[in-house]
């Protein structure tokens, strides 16, 4: 069976000054357009378009559902009495009664796969959207656990070992072991699946889980957690200025450049247990 991630293409491959005609595969990058329809005052279905993001095919409930999350457009799973999909256009239903200010989606931004804010209208428009519940979990990891974390994410990204040109985002318990793992072209788009399978699931917050980031940690990946209650978020490359700013604002531990024997602790060095 086809993979609908995944696109065949013949290139000329140059090695030891040898060129050689062979197949490679890259990953698939095409737009998913979002919308939600909603009963107004009269009894008409009302579609209103959210975002086009570009994505790589699958999971795409996930993705919608978790980017509207994280919008804080979606509260509850039970606010939804359909998904509807059709190609790279996905509906969101509302049930009848569900009120959801669609005003705020009148800026109508595009999203590009390598940036999760691009095209807001402000620097305001980048807060965190609702109050932030800290949680009273006292969640910890030990520094073993946080060097193998990486290497364990990496194995588990089928994608990436087929194109070597896709993100990750990974969720682990405290010891450890993986518990969810998306991956798309866009890091934005790999955390939006990871949150909009555990929002599907009626399991948030993720106060008791580590994320790890096959990339940087940015400042919408970091927002992202924020919303999702996630206190640990380790990244194999490095954080942005924002990103630091955010984890010390809601007290998150935010760690960086894992590689060998070594990580860089920005912020919440309480939850490592050296």
């Amino acid at each position: 069976m086809e993979n609908p991630s995944l696109h065949k293409a013949q290139i000329s491959r140059y090695d030891q000054q040898e060129v050689m005609e062979t197949d490679d595969f890259l990953v698939v990058e095409e737009p998913l357009e979002i919308t939600i329809s909603a009963l107004e005052s009269k009894p008409i279905l009302h579609k209103k378009p959210v975002s086009i993001t570009m994505r790589t095919p699958a999971h795409d409930k996930e993705l919608a559902i978790g980017f509207l999350y994280g919008e804080g457009m979606l509260t509850s799973k039970n606010q939804i009495k359909n998904i509807r999909q059709e190609e790279n256009k996905i509906d969101i239903v509302l049930h009848k009664g569900e009120h959801i200010d669609l005003k705020k989606l009148d800026r109508h931004f595009y999203t590009t796969s390598s940036c999760g804010v691009c095209g807001k209208a402000s620097i305001e428009s980048l807060e965190v959207t609702k109050p932030v519940v800290i949680s009273p979990y006292k969640l910890s990891i030990t520094t073993s656990t946080t060097l193998n974390l990486p290497d364990l994410l990496r194995k588990n990204q089928t994608l990436f070992t087929q194109t070597g040109g896709i993100h990750a985002a990974g969720l682990f318990s405290q010891d450890g072991h993986l518990l969810c793992l998306r991956e798309d072209v866009g890091r934005h788009n790999a955390m939006d699946k990871l949150i909009g399978y555990y929002f599907l699931e009626s399991n948030l917050p993720l106060d008791q889980s580590i994320l790890v980031l096959s990339g940087r940690a940015s400042f919408e990946l970091l927002q992202k957690a924020i919303m999702a209650g996630i206190q640990i978020v380790i990244s194999i490359g490095a954080p942005s200025s924002l990103a630091l700013a955010l984890s010390q604002k809601y007290n998150i531990t935010l760690i960086g450049f894992v590689k060998g024997k070594r990580f860089n602790i920005y912020h919440g060095k309480q939850r490592i247990i050296l």
